[in-house]
């Protein structure tokens, strides 16, 4: 059996490199990906205390957690949508050019 140390590391890693992409990068693509990332980090470790507590607690949030991220995607890809319509680019940046 995996200890769960090494699931917390994993997820450790995976949240440092979703939050250095939405720290770093401009194009919104990139940044829903590492979001997702984020989110991804946050489901290993329910699953993780899940499975070291013995109950279906944090796979059951794991799941909302997924539904979650897949709501967020939707909406997402909406956002991405209207700012290449807009600026004929996904720059993040670009868009407080929107404001009244």
């Amino acid at each position: 059996m995996i200890p769960a140390e090494l699931y917390l590391l994993l997820s450790a890693a995976l949240f440092c490199i979703g939050l250095f992409g939405i720290l770093t990068r401009r194009n919104a693509l990139v940044f829903l990906m590492s979001v997702e990332l984020m989110l991804n980090a946050a489901n290993i470790n329910f699953v993780a205390f899940s499975l070291q507590h013995g109950n279906l607690t944090g796979q059951v949030f794991a799941l909302f957690g997924m539904a979650l991220a897949a709501a967020e995607v939707a909406i997402g890809i909406g956002i991405i949508l209207v700012l290449y319509r807009n600026f004929s680019d996904v720059d993040v940046t670009k868009a407080t050019t929107m404001r009244w």
